[in-house]
């Protein structure tokens, strides 16, 4: 499958009704954005039933109807939100559920790119863990399966284990463990990367300051202030070291990223046709510089001077 290099991550969209997601949402501005996305070259969309408990492959359904050949669909199962928020459940059974609901909300007969959704480590390790994926793969009703992780040893005990069709993992210019040894591994596998969080949850837009709050239901309104502000501060100072650079800063992270070859495709997170314009036009812009990615590393490992 030929991925565009930025995708669409459709998490925000599925709304805050039920939280644990980026803030309030309008559905018409969020069809707006899937719309804007594929006008800017867009073909890969990743979601998962359980953003928005399925309103965000509701949305993403209905934007593509019309066009379905023309886009790759990814979303992820494991979290039984029907039984209640914040459990999981990785059976048989239950994948083979939740597949045939997800296929119902996105208004098509196959899935692109199945994942599970974050699973522990101790079903990561197990080889029967897969077979559910490989056999919907043969019936044709997924054309490819991966796993989304938190740590990189979940992804390299995966490919030792199941050898996914690809992995979904945190990278951006603050979470840099996965060069280390995940995404080699990866690429001499065959193993397709997508970066989730290029943009590290919103806050290498540069949007955020010292001011600002986030609303109920947003993941991170409970993080701890340090936390925030240590970003925040990271951000200003990234910012003061590029400022020669033509890129946004939402630009300058995706192309950090996408400048590991391991990486196929960044899917940052997208609420608006503004940000689907800024994120899309990252590809059309020239590749960082040998100079401009020394800079970036040595910020890194000064912790962006950070004590």
């Amino acid at each position: 499958m030929k991925v565009s290099e930025v995708g669409f991550g459709a998490w925000a969209i599925g709304g805050n009704e039920h939280g644990n997601s980026y803030g309030p949402t309008e559905d018409k501005i969020s069809l707006e954005a899937i719309a804007k996305a594929i006008d800017c070259g867009c073909n890969f969309f990743d979601t998962a039933d359980v953003y928005g408990f399925g309103h965000s492959e509701e949305l993403l359904g209905k934007a593509v109807k019309s066009q379905r050949d023309k886009v790759l669909i990814a979303t992820k199962a494991g979290g039984d939100f029907y039984r209640g928020a914040g459990r999981q459940n990785f059976s048989e059974q239950y994948i083979r559920f939740a597949l045939d609901k997800s296929l119902e909300r996105l208004k098509t007969d196959y899935v692109d790119v199945y994942q599970l959704h974050n699973p522990p480590l101790k079903l990561i390790e197990q080889a029967a863990t897969y077979a559910i994926l490989q056999e919907l793969k043969r019936e044709g009703k997924i054309r490819a399966w991966g796993i989304s992780i938190f740590d990189p040893v979940e992804g390299l005990s995966a490919l030792k284990v199941g050898r996914p069709d690809c992995l979904q993992v945190v990278y951006n210019l603050f979470t840099q463990k996965p060069s280390e040894e995940l995404l080699p591994r990866a690429r001499q596998a065959g193993c397709a990367i997508i970066a989730r969080e290029p943009l590290a949850n919103g806050f290498l837009t540069g949007k955020y300051n010292s001011d600002s709050t986030f609303a109920i239901g947003d993941i991170r309104r409970d993080w701890p202030a340090s936390y925030v502000q240590a970003r925040i501060l990271a951000t200003e100072r990234l910012r003061a070291s590029l400022r020669g650079t033509t890129l946004t800063l939402a630009q300058l992270a995706l192309k950090f990223t996408l400048a590991d070859e391991s990486v196929s495709v960044v899917i940052p997170g997208i609420k608006t046709a503004e940000q689907a314009q800024e994120n899309l036009a990252a590809s059309d812009a020239a590749d960082l510089i040998q100079s401009e990615l020394a800079l970036l590393d040595e910020l890194h490992k000064s912790n962006f001077g950070l004590t």
